[in-house]
């Protein structure tokens, strides 16, 4: 069995990823994963892929896969307490389980400190950051 727990998990602030997403040869070896819900309305990290956290464990054998070379993922929800963390632990046991532990450690699988609502405090007005975003639907979460 994995050593793999929820508390073993990194955390990247919001500015740390917004860095990296704004300087190309970093943002290329990035994959963000948003595990939100029917949440996910209101706006979206640039370049993030959204895998609901209701069907996630059906495309865990896929984002093995298919982000197989990226160097850093980064699991969000709304907040990064229970859905974000739950889904990236999820995908680094699977990865360690099908990929075995040598060729999982080069990957780094990352939780979004705050979750999209702390991103959108700083980021959600900066189009270069952030897609559809409704200030609206965040004002009073």
């Amino acid at each position: 069995m994995s050593s793999i727990t929820i508390a073993s998990l990194p955390r990247m602030a919001r500015e740390t990823l917004s860095a990296i997403i704004q300087t190309p040869a970093a943002a290329s070896n990035l994959a963000i994963i948003d595990v939100r819900d029917s949440d996910h309305v209101g706006g979206n990290i640039v370049t993030s892929q959204w895998v609901p956290s209701s069907s996630f464990d059906v495309h865990v054998p896929e984002l093995i896969r298919t982000l197989k070379d990226k160097e850093k993922v980064v699991f969000h929800c709304a907040l990064s307490q229970q859905r974000g963390p739950s889904a990236a632990l999820k995908y680094a046991r699977e990865r360690a389980r099908l990929l075995g532990e040598d060729e999982s450690a080069k990957q780094t699988i990352f939780v979004l400190d705050g979750g999209f609502v702390k991103w959108q405090e700083v980021f959600g007005n900066d189009p270069k950051l952030t897609n559809d975003y409704v200030k609206d639907i965040w004002d009073d979460y």
